[in-house]
C-alpha cells in the first residue's frame, strides 16, 4: 500500500508538470463518458415516450385502413383508394375472430365550425361508433359520449375535442349550446380530456366527434367508412387476429387469390417499432461519438505517456540503479495513465447526469437514468487508461541503467 502512495504521488507531480497535455487528455475521456451516458439516457427516455404514446393511440390495436398504405419512415401514406369498407364489415369482424374484443368505425372529413361570431375553418369531424372511446382509450372529461342509440336514431349531437372547445367557448361551458357544422346544427354534449398529438402524428385534441350514423347521412351521404379501429383481446394474440381479419374481409370483398387487398390491416405496435428503429440509429450514432471520443482520449494518455517517458529516462534509470523493480516502473505509469482516464470518467458521469436531466426538464421527455451506462461508461474510461498506459509502461522499462548512466 505504501509503496502504491509512493507511486501515485510521483505520478501526479509527473502528470501536474504537463497541465495542459493532462487537461487535454483528460477532456478526450470526458467528452466519451458524457456522450455514451447522455445517449444512453436520451434512448431510454424516448422509449417511454414511444410506449407512452402507444397507450394514446389505444391497447392491443389494429387499424384497418381502406385503400392500400404504405409506410415511409414515421407516416403513413394511401396509395390507392377504395369504397369497400362497410359498417357490416365490423360485424362481421366482431363475429368470426375470436381474439377480437371490441372495434370502431371512424371516418373523417374537415368541415367548418362555427358558434356565434367565432369560425373554425377546416376542422375535423370524425365520424365513429358510441365504443370508441373504450377501443381508443381515450375518455370524456366533460359531458358524455354518444350512445348507440343516438347513434341509430341519427342524433345531430357532438363531443369536442379540448382544443376545438377551448377556441370555440374560451372559458365558457360548452355543454347544451349548440354549433353550426357546416350548415348543420348540433347540440354539444361533452368534451373529450386533452389527449395531444399520438403516435400517428394526428392531434387527438384538434377534432369534433359525432355518431357514425349521423356523419354518413347527414354530412358525407356515403355508406363506406375510412378505417376500423379493432381492438384484440391480448397483445399475443394480435399476429394472429391480424391474420383473420385480412382473411374475413377478402371473403367478404371477394378478393380472389392473387389479386390485391383493397384494405390494409396496421398494427400499431409497427409504428412504434418503425419509432424504435430511429431511435436505434440515433443510439448507434450517439456511441459511435462516444467511441471516437474515448480514441481521442487513448490517443491523448498514449502521446502524454510517452512523452513523460522520454522525458523522466534519466529518472527512470535512477531508479533501477537504485534497485526499483520492473513492476515498480509499470505500476507507476499505469497509475498515471489511469488517474488521467479516472479523472475524466468521474467529470464525465457527473456532467453526463447533469446534461441528461437538463435535457428532460426542457424537453418534457419521461427521466430516464440507466444505472447500467453509468457503470459502462465508467468503466471504458478506466479501461482506455489502462489501454493506453500499457506501452509506455512497456517501453519504460526497456530503459538500461547503464546507458543512462553512460550519456
Amino acid at each position: 500500500m505504501r509503496r502504491i502512495t509512493l507511486n501515485l504521488s510521483i505520478a501526479l507531480r509527473s502528470l501536474y508538470s504537463f497541465k495542459l497535455r493532462t487537461s487535454l487528455a483528460v477532456l478526450g475521456v470526458l467528452l466519451g463518458t458524457l456522450s455514451l451516458i447522455v445517449v444512453s439516457n436520451l434512448t431510454g427516455s424516448l422509449v417511454k415516450q414511444g410506449e407512452k404514446e402507444l397507450e394514446k393511440l389505444g391497447k392491443n390495436l389494429l387499424l384497418v385502413q381502406s385503400g392500400t398504405v404504405i409506410r415511409f419512415g414515421m407516416r403513413t401514406r394511401l396509395i390507392s383508394t377504395a369504397d369497400t369498407l362497410k359498417i357490416a364489415d365490423v360485424q362481421a369482424i366482431l363475429d368470426h375472430s375470436p381474439h377480437v374484443s371490441m372495434a370502431a368505425p371512424s371516418s373523417t372529413r374537415t368541415f367548418p365550425i362555427r358558434y356565434e361570431n367565432i369560425v373554425l375553418r377546416n376542422t375535423v369531424v370524425t365520424g365513429t361508433s358510441s365504443n370508441f372511446t373504450h377501443v381508443r382509450n381515450f375518455q370524456v372529461e366533460r359531458g358524455r359520449f354518444f350512445t348507440e342509440e343516438e347513434d341509430r336514431q341519427l342524433e345531430r349531437v357532438v363531443v369536442l375535442g379540448s382544443r376545438v372547445a377551448q377556441r370555440l367557448f374560451g372559458a365558457q361551458d360548452p355543454l347544451g349550446k349548440h354549433i353550426l357544422i357546416w350548415r348543420v346544427p348540433c347540440q354539444v354534449i361533452g368534451v373529450m380530456e386533452e389527449k395531444g398529438v399520438d403516435i400517428s402524428n394526428v392531434d387527438q385534441d384538434d377534432q369534433v366527434f359525432v355518431p357514425m350514423g349521423t356523419f354518413l347521412r347527414r354530412f358525407v351521404n356515403q355508406q363506406h367508412v375510412a378505417n376500423i379501429y379493432v381492438q384484440t383481446m391480448e397483445s399475443d394474440s394480435m399476429m394472429v387476429a391480424k391474420s383473420q381479419i385480412e382473411a374475413i374481409l377478402r371473403d367478404r370483398h371477394n378478393i380472389q387469390p392473387g389479386q390485391q387487398d383493397d384494405f390494409t390491416v396496421i398494427d400499431s405496435r409497427d409504428l412504434l417499432e418503425l419509432k424504435t428503429q430511429t431511435t436505434s440509429m440515433i443510439t448507434l450514432l450517439g456511441r459511435i461519438a462516444a467511441t471516437i471520443s474515448f480514441l481521442i482520449g487513448a490517443m491523448g494518455i498514449l502521446s502524454i505517456m510517452i512523452l513523460i517517458v522520454n522525458e523522466r529516462k534519466g529518472e527512470i534509470g535512477i531508479r533501477r540503479a537504485v534497485g526499483s523493480r520492473r513492476r515498480d516502473i509499470v505500476l507507476q505509469f499505469l497509475l498515471e495513465s489511469s488517474f488521467i482516464a479516472l479523472m475524466g470518467g468521474m467529470v464525465g458521469v457527473l456532467l453526463g447526469l447533469a446534461t441528461s436531466l437538463i435535457i428532460f426538464y426542457f424537453s418534457g421527455l419521461p427521466l430516464s437514468i440507466s444505472p447500467l451506462a453509468l457503470l459502462v461508461a465508467f468503466c471504458s474510461s478506466v479501461l482506455v487508461g489502462i489501454l493506453a498506459g500499457l506501452y509506455p509502461s512497456q517501453k519504460a522499462t526497456t530503459i538500461q541503467p547503464i546507458n543512462i548512466l553512460n550519456s
